[in-house]
């Protein structure tokens, strides 16, 4: 959910920063006041082609921000995750809009591309007017909707696992079919593997090579500090080091009746002798092992020099050569097989293509009867929205490319017809823009809106309509409000006054210039608002009266 905007430098605003909440929120105007310029910084916000003119004049970049509350979308946090740009659950959208066209994007103060930006707020945000950035034009969008109305989730998922389980049966055919004649290969994976396999190659005897090899190259060196230091443990020019000590406890064991504290020291050099007598006889055993054998030693290089040769041929250090035999053993055993591998494929691949078409037709079926449903429901509320006469209908393409498809045999799209008598055509290319918000609106709120973005902004939905039907348009997005967080811009008193919340935009010449300035109203406020929209610049004691009644209607 959108909890927060705020612009600086856009257009004719300064500085602005609003504050949303739950439910449907309205924004209200004169015309000309720029009520749309936040419709339009959310689609700047949300990727939408930089535009230097929309930087306020006189200043050098606009500044745009979105913070959003992720509760209600689960999705949109896991994104952050994946792309690792969350931050303690916050999320946050900055974009600032150069004078001399450029511009950057930022999310939770780390720089995106516009790309990742559009990603994002694709999530979070779905605007619905007369801008080409509308998720329902999509037709991705659009089998997507139809899928959530109908909850198909199950069922879309297996045909997900068939069409993959398929395609991952075809990529090993595939494998095996370009292999072609493996005689050869066999032939040189098996030398290369009995090459290995003489040596042995598990880290921890490689390890105890290379400790065995440093201690022969160092064996003179070693023996020659083993019997220098012995010799002045055993004492061979003097009394020995255990023999001092000896000495020493004797001397102390004269005095130890006057000082109680010396029989801890004589048990310190008690420890003290037993682990010089443990020292001397680790030594010995030490330099005994030593050996300057010169055909042993020649034997530990020649071993270490093979291994290198391997780690050279095989581009690996000598630590993974053993896990370069294990591939190459499993590979062999592959290849050994592949002939009988290759024939049991082609029936393992028809059987999963099977089981695909048998999800597949599964999944159509169900599709086919929530476009029924959702087709007369968005039909009926057509109507509703002072389009009598018009029809809305899912066509459920078939698609037969010889492929399992993850997502389905058929894509949906949306058809409209605006008045009778009319063939229903591609929603994306409806012309009149309010009539594509209000068409919009109706396959939401038919949809209950099932495809999970939790703000919704409709911009100008109530072009071109008035009197009853615009009561009617405010009671749809209101209903809309208790699923999702609405945003409308309006200039219709009737559907205002079925907002939560209420923005006015108003406008001010200052310093020369034209400003903007947004401001919720109070309950006070909000009546004098829908008073001047019903009534004009000149507002009557019986607009106020119009505009007190409109607001003890909502129900």
């Amino acid at each position: 959910m959108l909890t927060r905007l705020t612009l600086r430098d856009f257009a004719v605003v300064a500085s602005t920063e609003l504050e949303f909440g739950p439910g449907m929120t309205v924004i209200s105007g004169e015309t000309g006041a720029g009520k749309s310029l936040l419709v339009d910084a959310l689609g700047f916000l949300s990727g939408m082609r930089a535009d230097s003119g929309m930087v306020r004049h006189g200043t050098e970049r606009a500044e745009l921000n979105a913070e959003f509350d992720l509760r209600d979308r689960p999705e949109a946090a896991d994104w952050l995750k994946e792309q690792e740009l969350d931050d303690d659950g916050a999320c946050q959208l900055r974009r600032t809009l150069r004078s001399d066209g450029g511009s950057r994007a930022w999310i939770n103060g780390r720089p995106v591309t516009v790309a990742q930006l559009a990603e994002l707020a694709g999530l979070l945000v779905e605007i619905h007017g007369q801008h080409e950035h509308q998720a329902l034009l999509s037709k991705a969008s659009q089998l997507e909707l139809l899928d959530a109305f109908g909850r198909h989730a199950p069922a879309l998922k297996a045909v997900r696992d068939t069409a993959e389980a398929w395609a991952a049966l075809r990529r090993e055919r595939d494998v095996l079919v370009r292999a072609g004649d493996v005689g050869d290969r066999i032939d040189l994976l098996d030398h290369q593997w009995r090459e290995l396999d003489k040596e042995t190659l598990e880290p921890a005897s490689i390890a105890e090579l290379a400790a065995d090899h440093r201690r022969f190259a160092n064996a003179a060196g070693l023996i020659d500090t083993c019997e220098r230091a012995l010799a002045r443990l055993e004492g061979d020019d003097a009394p020995s080091l255990l023999q001092t000590v000896q000495h020493l406890r004797g001397e102390i064991a004269r005095a130890r009746n006057d000082e109680p504290r010396l029989d801890e020291v004589d048990g310190m050099l008690d420890a003290a002798a037993i682990q010089i007598d443990e020292a001397t006889r680790l030594l010995q055993r030490i330099r005994d092992d030593l050996d300057l054998d010169p055909e042993r030693f020649e034997a530990l290089e020649d071993r270490i020099g093979r291994l290198h040769e391997l780690g050279r041929k095989h581009r690996v250090p000598p630590e993974s050569l053993h896990e370069v035999r294990d591939r190459i053993a499993a590979e062999l055993d592959t290849l050994r097989h592949a002939g009988e591998r290759l024939a049991g494929l082609d029936d393992e691949i028809e059987a999963a293509a099977g089981r695909w078409r048998e999800a597949a037709a599964h999944l159509g079926a169900a599709r086919r009867e929530a476009a029924g449903r959702l087709s007369q429901a968005t039909t009926a509320l057509i109507a509703d929205l002072g389009m009598g006469g018009g029809r809305f209908e899912i066509a459920l393409e078939p698609i037969d490319d010889g492929r399992p498809d993850p997502q389905g045999a058929e894509r949906a799209e949306f058809l409209v017809s605006a008045n009778a008598g009319q063939p229903p055509r591609p929603l994306r290319k409806v012309a009149s823009g309010g009539e594509l918000s209000r068409i919009s609106l109706a396959i939401e709120v038919a949809a209950l809106g099932l495809d999970a973005v939790p703000t919704m902004v409709f911009d100008e939905v109530d072009s071109g309509i008035g009197g009853a039907v615009a009561e009617i348009v405010g009671q749809k997005l209101r209903a809309l409000g208790a699923k999702r967080q609405v945003l409308c811009v309006t200039h219709q008193p009737q559907v205002a006054a079925q907002g939560h919340a209420h923005y006015r935009v108003s406008k001010a010449e200052a310093d020369g210039m034209t400003q903007s300035a947004v401001r919720r109203l109070d309950a006070k406020e909000r009546q004098e608002e829908l008073a001047r929209m019903l009534g004009g610049v000149e507002v009557s004691k019986e607009a106020r009266a119009a505009a007190k009644r409109l607001l003890e209607n909502v129900a």
